[in-house]
């Protein structure tokens, strides 16, 4: 019989940029109406949607091998599970989340202190148990089942709330007064599966191609040709990831030039090539860079 590696998918505002990385890594991920059980292309994966806050005890369980979701719900959890990679991305960033906390703009409340006996909602109660101790302030802390951000000032004196942007804490007018932690997304394993050679080579294959992905994000290969005598000017214009690549031509005069770069600095970087007489010049998308 086949083995089968069970990998959690995180619902929720993660699955779609989850499953656009796991697409770019060679992996199509296919959602069904209604169903918790993706499809895979792959027939030694098993998918299943689970929650972000709940995914960590799932896979420390063994109901789950592996599993996606914040570095922030681990801890908050306190799941015993062996991380294998860090996975820099998001739903809206290629940057962390941040946990913060936050009062209404005219709020008199300056820090953290200012909370001494006050009300606390958030989905992240042992975080912020753990961060009120660290600074010797008791607060009633209150579970938040959803939008806490409309909650200050009548439901509670201040709130702690993960943000990307700050775009939605500002636009209910709140101030944010400390962050408690940033977290990245983590591909994590029930230590028994890890133990195992064949999930645990499996399970480094995917982490290899997920950080590849990663690696890929904002990147574009540039080729061109080139004179040799013009060769050295093309290089100083160049910010290459490592070092270009310079391959002889056909004709021994010309040499043709492969790199890559940000995409964000090509449109002001080819007209630039153009005029250090560069010829031939091709852009291409990547999806995946083995560094």
């Amino acid at each position: 019989m086949a083995q089968i590696l069970q990998l959690g998918i995180p619902a929720g505002s993660l699955q779609e940029a989850t499953a656009e990385l796991f697409q770019r890594a060679g992996y199509r991920i296919t959602f069904r109406s209604r169903s918790y059980v993706p499809l895979v292309d792959d027939d030694e994966i098993e998918c299943l949607l689970i929650r972000a806050q709940e995914m960590a005890r799932y896979v420390e369980s063994g109901i789950l091998d592996v599993g996606l979701t914040g570095k922030d719900w681990i801890i908050e959890t306190g799941a015993d599970v062996q991380e294998v990679t860090e996975l820099v991305f998001s739903k809206v960033s290629r940057g962390p989340v941040r946990w913060v906390l936050c009062v209404p703009e005219n709020s008199p409340v300056q820090s953290v202190n200012d909370l001494q006996g006050k009300r606390i909602a958030t989905e992240a109660v042992g975080l912020t148990q753990r961060y009120l101790a660290q600074h010797g302030v008791t607060a009633k802390v209150e579970f938040s089942w959803g939008a806490t951000e409309v909650k200050p000032p009548k439901l509670a004196d201040a709130i702690v709330e993960v943000t990307e942007t700050g775009s939605s804490l500002r636009a209910n007018r709140l101030r944010i007064i400390d962050t408690l932690m940033e977290s990245n997304t983590q591909l994590f394993a029930n230590k028994t599966a890890l133990a195992d050679s064949w999930k645990n080579e499996k399970l480094q294959n995917i982490a290899l191609l997920l950080k590849a992905a990663i690696a890929a994000q904002g990147r574009v290969g540039l080729m061109l040709n080139v004179k040799r005598e013009d060769l050295q000017s093309v290089l100083g214009l160049l910010p290459a990831l490592q070092r270009p690549t310079i391959s002889s031509l056909s004709d021994e005069q010309w040499v043709a030039v492969n790199t890559i770069i940000e995409e964000k600095t090509v449109r002001g970087l080819i007209p630039k090539l153009k005029a250090a007489n560069a010829q031939g010049i091709v852009e291409y998308p990547l999806n995946k860079i083995v560094l």
